[in-house]
């Protein structure tokens, strides 16, 4: 009986010609695919196609988040510079250019009735833009850090964002204002998503937990164990019965009343930027520099749906099913008019209109690449979603590898057949038994037999007049005069990962000695003498793991610290380990952004009449600053062509060091 895999990977293809950036899964088809990239361009898949179908061109900076309409006619794109662009797909042109962001586009959804549009930034503002009228209409302030995520409520009366600052904030869109901030995750929110009929938030974070929140009383109903990786995405089943979550290299099942994992599927998509669910197959896609890769999960084989039977697991999805009947549910029909329309959104603010730049619309272009492809996904009379005769089938599931045996390897007449063999000698003497190479060469042969038996050499003897000796292979320690030193034994190989051992244990040891003499300092109130102890002992995996820690425990920065940790942050920029480089960044980001203002203010201000010792240290510790936040920014300077995530925080940084001018 032949078993096929419940996940499988369906296709890896190169998407850009730079590093992708971010990627996003059409949500009602689970057949399309939209990538942005560092090379400005937003490219349109067939998921299972490794063709790119169109290729949409206009952003002057790399484009850092995708979208897709709600019935998949049109997509949008932001980028570094804060421009978002809106595609009509089915008439392959721009159809709107709106400004407004002061830094990077993050998070960007489309409203479910889709005459407006969202979008979260690195300016810790949310926009809600009107696309007929081609202008914001409300702008949202209250996160203390970039918008990771952001969604509409399916009645598009809500909207649910998530910050790096690990907020989670519920808008009311008719008023225009906050409804309540969730602040229990104790780390970046990555992901929030409505459930699709009742009122429940489903929000995702780096502290590996998902909560689940009740909107009528904003209470949490429960949260994960966190026994997980970051949660990067997630997606509720269509019917509501369940939440999947993608983290790194894993998918699991969760129910929340009772808080439940239903399942765990080990699967190698890394870091999955979007899953969406589509004929009982979980489609999900991740990024790594230029490539793209997608994989399928059948649902149907995983629990509590399918698969191995587990009773007590479907019991516990009935049970869920049974007690979240009280809760109340969404009204998800379309308003009739275009009176009641406007009525689920805010009265305009005092905010110019974008509009669109006739020049950009020229420089913005569509190249459909694969007009077949195009004409039967975007065009309205044969779109995969809409087309009466078509139906969508789910990807076939691979068959499940099976070792190879090694039964045909073993059995030599087979192999012997192969090689004609020639007449056998009439007068071959009995009394000895030939070994198999002495009878062939005993034996008349033709000489095309002959000419193939000179070209093929056995492994185990040298070719004649050979410059290569077996000698040449063995470690160099070794001496070719001594008998035991042609073979590497099993005790010199222990030995050998012994050494490396014993020196690795030496480092962490010295490292975690080092690390309890901070410790004890820092527990002891001195936070201080535990820094300047830390950067005597001359380790960056110390400073390293306490940048860490401060960079997760903002309220300890002050400018004692800052003065002190900026020279070792700038040694780390240059440290050829990524992992020294980030957390050097991060600890720049909070510097610039928490005494940036304070730094410029004390260095531009008139000297004080008299005797002012706490403001002139103040003043000469602003000064130290200032001046080794000049030498970081030349450093930055010289790493702009780095790309990928670290090259991301080298230009968030620096976009941030522009405060300092």
């Amino acid at each position: 009986m032949s078993h096929t895999k419940r996940a499988w990977k369906l296709q890896e293809f190169v998407a850009h010609s730079a590093n992708v950036n971010c990627l996003a899964l059409g949500q009602k088809s689970g057949r399309v695919l939209v990538t942005g990239g560092e090379d400005r361009k937003v490219n349109l898949w067939a998921v299972g196609k490794p063709n790119c179908i169109m290729s949409l061109t206009g952003h002057t900076t790399p484009v850092e988040s995708v979208r897709f309409g709600p019935d998949e006619e049109m997509v949008m794109a932001g980028s570094m510079s804060g421009a978002l662009k809106i595609w009509d797909l089915e008439q392959a042109k721009i159809i709107r250019t709106l400004t407004g962001h002061k830094s990077s586009i993050r998070s960007l959804d489309f409203h479910p009735y889709g005459d407006y549009a969202a979008s979260g930034s690195l300016d810790y503002n949310i926009k809600l833009w009107d696309i007929r009228r081609k202008g914001c209409i409300y702008n949202y302030k209250g996160h203390t850090d970039c918008v990771n995520c952001l969604r509409f409520s399916p009645d598009g009366k809500l909207i649910a964002s998530g910050g790096a600052d690990g907020l989670v904030k519920i808008w009311d869109l008719t008023a225009g204002k906050v409804l309540t901030t969730l602040n229990l995750h104790c780390g970046p929110v990555n992901v929030v998503e409505f459930h699709p009929k009742e009122l429940l938030l489903g929000t995702g974070s780096s502290d590996k937990t998902i909560k689940f929140w009740d909107l009528e009383t904003f209470s949490m109903v429960s949260s994960t164990d966190g026994n997980s990786t970051p949660i990067r995405s997630m997606a509720f089943h269509p019917d509501g019965l369940c939440l999947f979550s993608g983290g790194k290299d894993l998918l699991k099942v969760y129910g929340w009343e009772p808080s439940e994992c239903h399942d765990s599927i080990p699967i190698s998509w890394g870091d999955v930027a979007d899953i969406t669910l589509t004929q009982n197959q979980l489609i999900g896609a991740s990024f790594s520099q230029t490539n793209v890769s997608c994989y399928v999960v059948d649902v149907q084989r995983v629990h509590p749906f399918g698969g191995v039977p587990n009773q007590e697991g479907q019991q516990q999805l009935n049970s869920s099913q049974n007690s979240s009947h009280n809760r109340k549910s969404f009204i998800t029909e379309r308003p009739p008019t275009q009176s009641s329309r406007q009525a689920s959104v805010p009265k305009e603010e005092a905010e110019e209109p974008t509009h669109d730049n006739e020049d950009e619309k020229e420089t913005s272009t569509a190249d459909i690449k694969n007009p077949e492809d195009y004409r039967e996904i975007f065009q309205p009379k044969s779109r995969i979603t809409r087309s009466p005769t078509r139906k969508v089938e789910p990807f076939p599931a691979p068959p499940e590898d099976v070792p190879s045996e090694p039964e045909p390897v073993k059995k030599p007449p087979p192999a012997r057949k192969t090689t004609p063999e020639p007449e056998p000698a009439p007068k071959q003497p009995v009394k000895k038994t030939p070994s198999k190479k002495e009878s062939e060469s005993s034996k008349p042969v033709p000489k095309a037999v002959s000419k193939q038996t000179r070209q093929i050499k056995s492994p185990r003897e040298p070719p004649e007049n050979s410059a290569i000796s077996a000698q040449d292979f063995l470690p160099k320690s070794e001496k070719p005069g001594n008998k035991k030193s042609q073979f590497v034994t099993d005790e010199s190989v222990l030995q050998t990962i012994q050494n490396g051992h014993d020196a690795m244990s030496a480092v962490m040891s010295s490292r975690s000695k080092n690390l309890q003499i901070v410790r004890a300092m820092w527990t002891s109130g001195n936070t201080k003498t535990a820094l300047d102890s830390a950067i005597s002992m001359r380790d960056p995996s110390v400073i390293v793991d306490l940048l860490n820690v401060l960079n997760l425990k903002t309220g300890l920065w002050n400018l004692d610290l800052c003065s002190s940790l900026l020279p070792q942050v700038k040694d780390l920029l240059n440290s050829k380990y990524e992992s020294h480089a980030e957390a050097a960044c991060h600890a720049l980001k909070i510097i610039l952004r928490n005494f940036g203002p304070v730094i410029k203010s004390n260095i531009t201000s008139a000297p004080s009449i008299g005797v002012d010792l706490s403001r002139e240290e103040r003043i000469q510790k602003c000064n130290a600053c200032y001046n080794f936040l000049s030498e970081i920014r030349i450093t930055l300077e010289k790493k702009q062509s780095v790309s990928g995530k670290l090259g991301n925080l080298y230009k968030e940084v620096q976009i941030l060091m522009s405060t300092m001018d």
